[in-house]
């Protein structure tokens, strides 16, 4: 919202400074984002030429001797027609930014005559897009403005310019007039916002308007209708087209300046029909399907049945409270108008908005809320605009519909103030902010007050509200810093468990090179039955797609089909995770937090994609497995007490994928390479893998006495290290082979690695040999053979007994 400081103190009587009002206007609520002082404009003068001669080597150039006021006259060589001697105009001298050209000026030579300044145009100055010839001020000027002066300061230039931020729940102050209301409650002035007076109408409106929505869903509240006919429409005058250029607004002409006037001024969109293309009486109806219009921005619309038009006899003339038509668009040629103010039902008019991506002041506004009781009063102030800039007989006003009167009554104990803001604001002192803004009070008890919410202000809803009025006035740095109380609720923990987890887990992540993801909770029925979903309960009973129609069970089809769009469009080998829910049923405890992964194509930790040392490996589910027990690490677990089982879920590939178990029973993670037929039903090109971790079943750590680092204590003797090779059935798992060695002796051994798997015909049908490095580490003497061959002995006996293994030979 943009407005000019002397259009402000047309409705605020003030002596505050531009500063004062630029600090009061954020202080209440309506926070200033730019300020425009002109300054631009400050170094052009008023200036007379002296002499014009013609130019020596051009035609249509003079050459100019100009008095700016500062000594000997100075020359400039010009081209305009109307150049001439004795002419009083605006004078740019050399080092002048030209804002209209978007030039700074230098001393230059112009088909060989040195020229020293510029006498400027309109276009020149932003004044209007006129540049046929220079500025022609009349000569009586000179007593006003003598050579010398500031032309900004004569012309108006050097009016600043403010900018505001409105809040969508504050369309009061999308007007000046608003803005002014909300000053003078604040202290800064008073508001002398003029009255409007009715303009008697001199004969029946001959056209007509009929609201038709035979489906009793009003889109249309009330539609008032006056012509003026007769009228002479041309430039509007110049302080008006000043205004609505220094907002950024291009003068059109006097019937169309008039209504982005009030628009700004009055926050009352209104719209002008050239009444002489205006066939029939209008109709406000929906649109028909296929309807189209040429709007006033020069873009063909259709309209669907969703969205309100204005029609008459020839068809659609405008798109309700948003744009009119260019066929019915008022002009120079225009004799008869038809003015219009209407009260349009705000969500429809933000819906077609959205809808066909048209960003007008008038939707701007009515997509707020416009106040009812103005409705008639802006159509009055319009007509009295168009009488004293195009002349006219004006028509009396058609009403269609009724205008809502608003009627919010709210119950308000003065106490509320204090209760919720702290402030010691009195009864009266509330009572007067109240009335200020122009709420009426009906006295209750004392403590206690009705309060009648004004027309203008729709967002005031309840007690808060008028406790959120006051605050704002009287002044929000008013509230007193109050330190946070110290005592054991500072040192108790601030974030939960989950939380805790779900940070830790996508630090991990992130650690490990991944990207995080974003994905929608809902996937199509397809896939969701495809990751053991698409149970009824789960099923969204209006979703917004028809592939979002299920609530997701795993976290993976999602970061699948990531993966995929990211693949098609030339980022291939991508990693992604996620930290978010999954649901199993529609009940609370059936909705679990979950860190879940993929990687795809040749995205592993060590690198992916083309080098010169060959291709990369492709991701495997020793990836996935990596990942999961990161996550579990960075949880608090210590993954060497955890157990791997080959089973997993139908969607990982068999053999190739696996649970992490705290026991037989709790599963804390499922990983794996993703099923070819999985990623067939999703429409992902393999290789994929892909891990989930099921935060929510990891156990709470136990409480430790302190959270500072044990020592790290290095043993001053030498590691052994000794290899064995057990023979095993080729269905015994390694896991189980580990930790039995690593029983043997937990003191000792400190490492337990696999470095060779081997199957042959010389081990015998459906068996296999697995190859151990076992480390030993002493830390108080170095071990004799006879220790060494003792520990060896018992890790063969306890493979032995655990996975019937024995020593290759």
């Amino acid at each position: 919202m943009k407005f000019t400081l002397s259009w402000l103190k047309e409705h605020l009587e003030t002596d505050a400074s531009l500063d004062q009002i630029v600090e009061k206007l954020t202080m209440i609520g309506l926070e200033v984002e730019a300020v425009d002082d002109r300054a631009a404009f400050k170094p052009f003068t008023i200036a007379r030429v002296v002499s014009a001669a013609k130019h020596p080597d051009a035609d249509k150039l003079q050459v100019l001797m100009v008095d700016t006021g500062k000594g000997d006259p100075i020359q400039v060589v010009c081209g305009a027609p109307n150049a001439r001697a004795g002419l009083v105009g605006a004078f740019a001298a050399p080092g002048t930014y030209v804002p209209g050209i978007d030039v700074t000026l230098s001393v230059g030579t112009i088909r060989g005559v040195e020229s020293r300044g510029m006498m400027c145009s309109e276009r020149e100055l932003e004044l209007s897009d006129d540049h046929t010839g220079i500025i022609d001020l009349p000569p009586e000027t000179l007593d006003v403005a003598p050579v010398g002066s500031s032309y900004a300061a004569y012309a108006g230039l050097d009016d600043p310019v403010i900018e505001i931020g409105i809040t969508p729940n504050r369309p009061d102050a999308l007007g000046v007039a608003g803005i002014a209301r909300d000053l003078a409650a604040a202290g800064l002035g008073t508001v002398k916002s003029p009255a409007i007076e009715p303009v008697k109408g001199t004969f029946p409106c001959p056209v007509k308007v009929k609201l038709d929505f035979p489906d009793s869903q009003d889109l249309c509240h009330a539609f008032a209708l006056r012509m003026v006919r007769g009228v002479k429409n041309g430039p509007s005058p110049k302080w008006l087209q000043q205004r609505l250029t220094a907002i950024g607004l291009r003068p059109i002409n006097a019937l169309v300046d008039i209504t982005n006037w009030l628009t700004f001024d009055r926050n009352r969109p209104l719209h002008v029909f050239d009444a002489g293309t205006v066939k029939g009486d209008l109709v406000v109806r929906r649109a028909h399907p296929g309807e189209k219009l040429l709007a006033l921005n020069g873009k063909t619309y259709e309209f669907d049945t969703t969205m309100c038009v204005i029609s008459d006899d020839n068809g659609v003339e405008s798109l309700s409270g948003i744009m009119g038509g260019e066929a019915s668009g008022c002009t120079e040629e225009t004799v008869d108008v038809l003015i219009e103010a209407a009260l349009w039902e705000p969500l429809n008019i933000a819906q077609t908005g959205r809808k066909l991506a048209i960003n007008s002041d008038a939707r701007y506004r009515n997509e707020r809320g416009i106040d009812p009781a103005f409705n008639v009063p802006g159509i009055e102030e319009a007509t009295r605009l168009v009488l004293e800039f195009c002349g006219g007989e004006p028509s009396e006003i058609f009403l269609a519909g009724k205008v809502p009167v608003p009627h919010k009554l709210i119950d308000f104990p003065y106490s509320e103030v204090k209760r919720l803001t702290g402030l010691e604001i009195g009864a009266d002192e509330s009572r007067a902010i109240l009335e200020r803004l122009g709420f009426e009070i009906e006295e209750g008890d004392g403590a206690h007050a009705k309060v009648k919410v004004p027309s203008w202000r729709p967002d005031v809803e309840g007690k808060a509200d008028l406790v959120e009025e006051v605050m704002r006035i009287h002044g929000v740095n008013e509230i007193a810093f109050t330190p946070m109380e110290q005592g054991d609720r500072v040192k108790t923990k601030i974030l939960t468990t989950g939380q805790v987890r779900t940070r830790n887990a996508r630090r991990a992540l992130a650690a490990r090179g991944m990207l995080e993801a974003v994905t929608w909770s809902f996937i199509s029925a397809e896939h969701a039955a495809a990751f053991g979903g698409g149970q009824a309960e789960l099923k969204l009973a209006n979703p917004i797609a028809a592939d979002m129609s299920d609530m997701r069970p795993s976290l993976l089809p999602s970061l699948l089909a990531a993966a995929q769009r990211n693949a098609d469009r030339g980022v291939d080998n991508v990693a992604l995770f996620e930290v978010a829910a999954i649901y199993a049923g529609d009940k609370a405890e059936e909705q679990h937090r979950v860190a879940g992964g993929i990687r795809h194509g040749t995205a592993r930790l060590t690198g992916g994609g083309r080098h010169w040392q060959g291709a990369a490996a492709k991701v495997s589910v020793f990836d996935a497995k990596a990942d999961a027990l990161s996550v579990l690490e960075a949880c608090g677990m210590d993954v060497s007490k955890l157990q791997i089982f080959a089973e997993a879920p139908d969607w990982y590939h068999p053999g190739r994928s696996g649970t992490v178990r705290l026991g037989p029973k709790v599963v804390l993670a499922a990983f794996g390479e993703i099923h070819p037929l999985t990623l067939e039903t999703l429409d992902v090109d393999g290789p994929a893998a892909g891990f989930e971790v099921f935060l929510d079943v990891i156990p709470e750590a136990r409480a430790k006495a302190t959270k500072t680092k044990p020592r790290l204590d290095l043993s001053p003797y030498q590691a052994v290290r000794r290899d064995f090779a057990f023979v095993m059935d080729r269905d015994q798992d390694a896991a189980t082979l580990m930790r039995a060695a690593a029983g043997a002796d937990k003191k000792l051994i400190s490492d337990i690695n696999i470095f060779d798997v081997f199957e042959g015909a010389s081990l015998g049908e459906g068996k296999k040999s697995v190859a151990i490095e076992v480390t030993l580490q002493p830390t108080d003497k170095t071990l004799t053979d006879e220790e060494i061959d003792a520990i060896s002995k018992k890790i063969v006996e306890n493979v032995a007994k655990s996975t019937g293994g024995v020593l290759r030979g």
